[in-house]
């Protein structure tokens, strides 16, 4: 074990972080050029082609999210989480835990809106090229009213990630203390 072994979270749990992260930019990415462009738009610009590859991507995408944030969940509960050596002041640990408590809200709900929108919408539910249940019947008004809320907790979400890297960016720059060795993979 290494000096500071200690104060660093489980394998799993940093390996699953990182994950998370690569699938959100990924996610975020295919959501919003889809967002801004609408189907017609994507259609237009993109042709039918590589629309439906990004629609199929995007919710592959967030079926990962959702599986790999239930992973999360699950090696938070098994895996003792580090205290943090040195301290953080009451104000950083408020925000800390705050950005943290609802980065893993809001992607559990994110794909779970989605997956709903999605259905209610009569769309296939994908992951890759595998059918997944709808789980609720076909309602467009619920649907539109879901896509809107999903809509909106992107940029809920992009605004937490905002938070959580500016956090981890004064940590590494600016106090130099650790805490960024604590999620790192090697």
């Amino acid at each position: 074990m290494h000096e500071h072994d200690h104060d660093r979270y489980a394998y799993p749990h940093r390996l699953l972080h990182w994950l998370v992260a690569l699938v959100v930019v990924c996610s975020l990415a295919s959501g919003l050029t889809l967002g801004f462009l609408g189907f017609e738009g994507a259609m237009e610009r993109l042709g039918k082609s590589l629309t439906d590859l990004l629609y199929t991507a995007h919710k592959s995408f967030g079926v990962l999210i959702l599986a790999l944030m239930i992973a999360r969940v699950v090696t938070r509960l098994i895996f003792e989480v580090p205290v943090h050596d040195p301290p953080l002041t009451p104000f950083q640990r408020v925000v800390s835990t705050s950005v943290h408590h609802l980065l893993y809200v809001a992607l559990l709900a994110m794909p779970i809106l989605g997956w709903l929108a999605t259905a209610s919408g009569g769309f296939p539910v994908q992951f890759l090229h595998w059918r997944l249940p709808g789980l609720i019947g076909r309602d467009d008004a619920l649907s539109e009213q879901l896509f809107m809320w999903h809509g909106r907790l992107a940029w809920v979400i992009l605004g937490l990630v905002a938070l959580h890297i500016a956090g981890a960016l004064f940590h590494w720059l600016v106090k130099h203390d650790g805490v960024m060795k604590r999620m790192s993979l090697f």
